[in-house]
């Protein structure tokens, strides 16, 4: 217990440097604008490096690779303007599979500069004249007003997946222009059940997480748990009243953490000497006495055990550093701010006034207490001067989205962030709807109770296996098999469900939606990748070694559409981690399983001439979608 304390709780630092970069802490410069100064020069960076790796054998996604070679034509066809951003995009027309439309924008730029050109069409024809030769293009074509439609070669979109399956579908990862970024997400409260509500924060953070960390980002997975604060003075006060041996036998004492938490919230509310010692705990226990200390950890370690039921079902992965990390940070941070002239007082609290905002931001209450905002702006300033992230990203309910605009609103006064949303360091919101029962209001019990998110996943598993069971796989499966594959189905069935949708948007929870086998759901697509492995076992070929004999060719226009969806893969990823969204990634998933089966509707696969060919078609196909269930946290099954 005593190194649970000790990391939790290691003694206050007795320097704190607020300069961007603490190794520079000597310099001249007053902290914000060093911080400001530190912000500007870190983004000139990264643009070098993002440029930079175009150079490398991984290219990046195919989007780039275009965009590139039309940034080589943009600078000879007009010269004179510095720094013109590739327009650069997918196109599902008859002329061409992506397009260039920076002609018109363009001609509004230079027109009565005395160029050489008459319109946008004519600058459309010189950026088309000027491309560099590349393998990667078949033909290219001007349209309407400029725009630049290209097709891409057969040979080459074929070549490269080929070079995919040899080399790993990791040289599809998308170039992303950070290195290192912070994603705040599940964070349920100590002493709490982790609800329905917990589950689209846990969800959609591990899919950021997974979709940065395949683009090759270092992602600290942060769960801020709600472990510090006056709620505990009741709780450790409630304990030790009921069961003075508590040390001995802690955990049957507080038995099922949810009603233990109701009992002593009734008792709280109820009985105003015990509210009294309540208060008296909390001064105690964040006074550092030891037997209250030593209360809460054990009430936290509980805890801890209860969510982990809930991640272990989810194979999701976080480190915590909970309200309790940064609480020994706040007065310095708090002093700094101070020092900067932001913190004001206002009807005995302590505030930061945001413009726009008819509310300031309490940092510290009319009683001197600490809160939400001051742990907030302390793990914001920790996040950026200690652990260096360049992007930090936090997944909570959209009822939360004021108090972060305010607390961003605050750093970029205090000089942290970059004014610009554009520029590095940065950070984003990620709201989400609510989830709602057939009844259109929040998802419940009949009892009221919200739904405790640990029988809601066993109850998806238990429903999955339920239809295996049915559809006779327990005769032909082992046990072990039939449970794996109903907890890959169970459980993707209900991230997937949530995944798929806009996540501002609420969605409507139901079992017989979601493990529905067909339309747009995790078991339909679960199916069609074991389908794909059927056909390649059934083939009786060596897949790894048509890998390094065969080759790919793409004459049926089937064959390539499925071949160019595939090529598509990393500027998806790239699509869903830059505006983090993830059902862009549900949507690609799902295209390519239609794809897919037109394909093989209309392409004979084994036993025809081209069945090498196709059989390469089908493991690129299956590849590509375990990497997408992979990106979205669920188990890909093998046989249906």
């Amino acid at each position: 217990m005593t190194v649970t304390l000790a990391l939790l709780l290691p003694a206050a630092p007795t320097f704190l440097s607020f300069n961007r970069l603490t190794h520079f802490h000597s310099s001249p410069l007053p902290a914000v604008d060093f911080l400001k100064a530190t912000s500007k020069r870190f983004v000139s960076t990264t643009k070098t490096q993002s440029i930079s790796a175009m150079d490398e054998e991984n290219m990046g996604s195919l989007k780039q690779q275009l965009s590139k070679l039309f940034e080589e034509s943009l600078k000879v066809t007009v010269p004179t303007e510095v720094e013109v951003e590739p327009l650069v995009a997918a196109c599902a027309g008859k002329f061409g599979d992506y397009q260039c439309n920076n002609a018109m924008s363009l001609w509004s730029k230079i027109k009565g500069k005395g160029t050489q050109f008459r319109g946008p069409p004519s600058v459309g024809q010189a950026i088309m004249s000027n491309l560099p030769q590349s393998e990667m293009i078949e033909s290219c074509s001007v349209a309407g007003p400029g725009f630049v439609n290209v097709v891409l070669s057969n040979r080459w979109i074929a070549k490269t997946i080929q070079k995919m399956l040899i080399d790993g579908i990791g040289t599809w990862s998308p170039k992303l222009r950070i290195k290192r970024a912070v994603v705040d997400f599940s964070s349920p409260n100590i002493a709490k059940e982790m609800h329905v509500g917990h589950l689209r924060s846990t969800i959609i953070g591990d899919t950021l997480a997974r979709m940065l960390e395949f683009s090759n980002v270092d992602v600290l997975r942060r769960n801020h748990v709600g472990d510090w604060g006056t709620q505990f003075g009741m709780l450790i006060e409630f304990l030790l009243e009921k069961f003075p041996a508590w040390e001995d036998e802690s955990e049957k004492a507080i038995g099922d953490l949810q009603e233990f938490y109701k009992a002593s919230k009734k008792r709280f509310d109820e009985d105003p000497a015990f509210k009294e010692r309540a208060h008296q705990a909390v001064v105690r226990l964040q006074g550092g006495e030891a037997r209250y200390r030593r209360a809460w950890a054990q009430i936290c370690e509980i805890s801890r055990k209860e969510f982990d039921k809930v991640y272990q079902r989810l194979g999701v992965k976080l480190e915590e550093k909970g309200e309790s990390f940064y609480n020994r940070y706040i007065p310095a941070v708090l002093e700094a701010l101070s020092k900067q002239g932001l913190i004001e007082e206002s009807e005995g609290a302590r505030v930061i006034f945001i413009e726009g905002k008819n509310i300031p931001l309490i940092v510290v209450k009319s009683d001197g207490g600490y809160n939400y905002a001051s742990t907030d702006m302390t793990a914001l300033w920790y996040r950026l001067n200690e652990e260096k992230a360049e992007w930090i990203i936090y997944v909570t309910d959209v009822g939360q989205q004021q108090h972060f605009d305010m607390v961003f609103s605050a750093a970029k006064r205090a000089g942290w962030l970059p004014d610009d949303d554009k520029l590095y360091p940065k950070v984003n919101h990620v709201g989400f709807g609510l989830v709602l029962g057939e009844d259109g209001k929040r998802f419940r019990t009949r009892a009221t109770e919200v739904v405790r998110l640990v029988d809601l996943l066993d109850e998806a598993k238990n429903r999955s296996k339920a239809a295996l069971i049915e559809r006779g796989k327990a005769a032909e499966w082992t046990e072990e098999e039939l449970e794996k594959t109903a907890e890959a189905v169970g459980y993707g069935a209900v991230k997937y469900a949530d995944l798929k949708n806009n996540r501002l948007t609420n969605y409507t929870f139901n079992f017989d939606q979601m493990l529905n086998d067909k339309g747009n759901t995790a078991v339909y697509l679960l199916y069609a990748h074991a389908r794909i492995c059927s056909i390649i076992r059934k083939s009786g070929k060596d897949i790894e070694e048509l890998k390094k004999s065969g080759s790919i060719a793409l004459d049926h226009p089937d064959e390539r559409t499925l071949g160019l969806h595939l090529l598509q893969f990393a500027e998806i990823v790239e699509e869903a981690c830059t505006n983090l969204l993830p059902n862009v990634l549900c949507e690609y998933l799902y295209n390519l399983s239609e794809n897919f089966t037109k394909f093989y509707s209309n392409c004979q696969v084994v036993g025809s001439a081209e069945e090498t060919s196709r059989l390469l078609l089908c493991e690129a196909t299956a590849v590509v979608m375990r990497k997408c269930f992979h990106l979205l946290g669920i188990v890909p099954v093998y046989k249906i």
